[in-house]
Formats: structure tokens, sequence, C-alpha cells
């Protein structure tokens, strides 16, 4: 009597029929649902909460729900699930696939190397950061969040590699080569009060000509109950790209700590006229467990190659590096 209930109580899948071919027809439905998410994040709504840009924002990591689904489809051997998941994992691999490959190392020939690095207002080794900074042997090296005393230290430490530089606010740009045409970019959303400046702009003269280095900050956005808070971060956005728009200079580079990921529809203004790296995840924030890459290295008449991190330093976020090739 004991064994009959127990073998009752236990009765498995194939003895219930249908059980494990509806389970598997929702898996199945799963994997289609993530990958037309995937496919059409842009056709997500951006409200409530900016819930868009929110999930553009972790994009990448949406593969991991591809993992688990292929986990179920394996442990139920369910055929119709695992063709299913061949939408989901093609999307995937077509959009960021290209950022596993190797390649844009060393393109040789008219080429900066460039770090772009929030160094953090709360940094209390500056003088380490930028001795990590001078490793990389970049021709060009932004910098955000630079407050006293810790700019002096920045001064005084990358001068000998990096004789030209310029700081606005609380940006700077530190160049090997010959820097002209120094200036404030106003990136201020209204919303926030007066001294608020975190935009700058210079011409490096490099020895394969000119270019128009940008350096800008934008606003932190929040995640809350509320979603995404990320008005002051896309109003700056518009106006950064209002100005590079307006560049008379053909090359322009841009570093910065732009708060959000090349993904994210906030940043439009910027990535519909820029080029992003071509290979290379590089997530920068936060630097304990890096999960997006908010610090960008973008490019117009330029192409910028691999994107990669450096090791920690005493801020937040890690360092990016990146070769940019011209013309």
């Amino acid at each position: 009597m004991v064994e009959r209930a127990g073998s009752g109580a236990v009765a498995s899948e194939a003895a219930v029929p249908g059980v494990g071919k509806r389970r598997g027809w929702v898996v199945a439905g799963s994997a289609v649902v993530v990958g037309v998410v995937l496919g059409f994040h842009r056709h997500v709504p951006n409200w409530p909460g900016r819930v868009g840009s929110l999930l553009e924002s972790f994009l990448p990591w949406v593969g991991l729900l591809v993992v688990v689904l292929l986990v179920v489809a394996l442990v139920r051997r369910s055929a119709v699930a695992l063709v299913a998941l061949l939408l989901p994992v093609g999307v995937w691999v077509d959009t960021f696939g290209g950022l596993l490959l190797p390649g844009g190392e060393s393109g040789g020939g008219r080429e900066l190397v460039v770090v772009q690095h929030n160094v953090s207002d709360e940094n209390r080794d500056p003088d380490g950061t930028a001795r990590a900074l001078i490793d990389s042997r970049a021709d060009l090296v932004a910098l955000e969040e630079l407050v006293d005393p810790q700019v002096a230290v920045y001064e005084k430490s990358l001068a000998a590699d990096y004789p030209h530089h310029v700081v606005r606010g609380t940006v700077g740009l530190w160049s090997k080569h010959p820097l002209s045409e120094e200036q404030v970019v106003d990136i201020k959303p209204p919303s926030i009060e007066e001294g608020w400046s975190r935009g700058l702009r210079a011409v490096v003269h490099s020895p394969y000509g000119d270019v128009a280095a940008y350096v800008a900050h934008l606003p932190s956005v929040r995640v809350g109950a509320g979603g995404l808070a990320s008005q002051r971060r896309d109003e700056s956005a518009a106006l950064l790209g209002r100005a590079i728009a307006d560049e008379s200079v053909e090359a322009v580079v841009l570093l910065g700590d732009l708060n959000g990921v090349v993904e994210d529809r906030g940043l439009k203004p910027l990535t519909s006229q820029l080029g992003v790296a071509g290979s290379g995840f590089a997530f920068s924030f936060p630097a304990a467990f890096p999960v997006a890459r908010i610090d960008q290295v973008m490019a117009r008449s330029a192409t910028v190659g691999r994107i990669r991190t450096l090791p920690a330093t005493g801020s937040d976020h890690l360092p990016v590096v990146a070769r940019v090739t011209l013309g």
C-alpha cells in the first residue's frame, strides 16, 4: 500500500499525457518573446518610467535568459523549444556577437590611442590613478569628476607625459599633441543650477591631422520604483549632439562618462552621428562588479577599434582604452 501511494505521488511527466509537450511550448513561446524583445527593443515604449531605456541599459544580459531557457529545453527534451531558441540566439549574436571577436588592437598608421576615465571626486589616490593612466601610453586622456585639490595632483603627475592639457569645470583633456581652441561646451540641462560645467572641446593637432576632441560627463541616471530617471541625461545628450553636429572640424572624437550604454535610445543624438567601438564589451561600471559600459569612445570620420578596460584605480569606474583610426 505504501509503495502504491508513493509511486502515485511521484508520477512522471510521461505518465501524464501532454504535460511535457505543453511545457515545451511554454519554453518555445518564451524564447520567441525574448527574441522579439531583443530584435525590436527600439519599439518598446519608453513610458512609464522610461522602461525602454531601462531595458536597453542591460540588453546584453538578456542573453542570460536565453541560456536559462536552453537549459530548461534540454531538461524537457523539447525539440520545439530548441528550434524556437534559434530566434533569440540568432538575434543576440547578430547584435552583440561582433563585440566578442578579437581585432582592432593595432591598426597601425593613422591612429590615436585614447583613454576615457571618470576618476571619481572621492578618489583617495589621484597620483596612483595618474600613473596607471600613463602606463596606457595613450595619446589622449579624458578625465571627469575633477575637483580640488585632486585636479592639481593630476596636472602635476601627468605633466611630463602629457605637456598639453585643458580643464573646464570638472572635465579635462590631456594630450601628447598640441591643443588649441579650448572652450566650454554648454550641456547643462535647464533644470540644473548655474555653475554646473561638464563639457569641453579642443582641437588636437595630431600627426595625422586636426581632430576636434570633446570631453563630456552627462548627468547621472537613477533606477527606482518609478523606473529610470534619465530626463536630465537625455537633455544633456541632445545639447551635446547639437554641438557636435555644428562642429566644423571633420574628424571628431567624443570621450566621456555618458551615463548610458550605446544601445540606450537616450544617447541617440550622439550614436546617430558618431561611430562606436567595433569590438569589446568593456563593462566599466561599477568597478567592483561591472555590468555596463557607460564610459564611451565615439568618433566621426574615424573608426573606433576594439575597446577594453584597464585595471581598477581609486575610482568607482574602470578606465577604458581604444584605438581610433583617422581617415
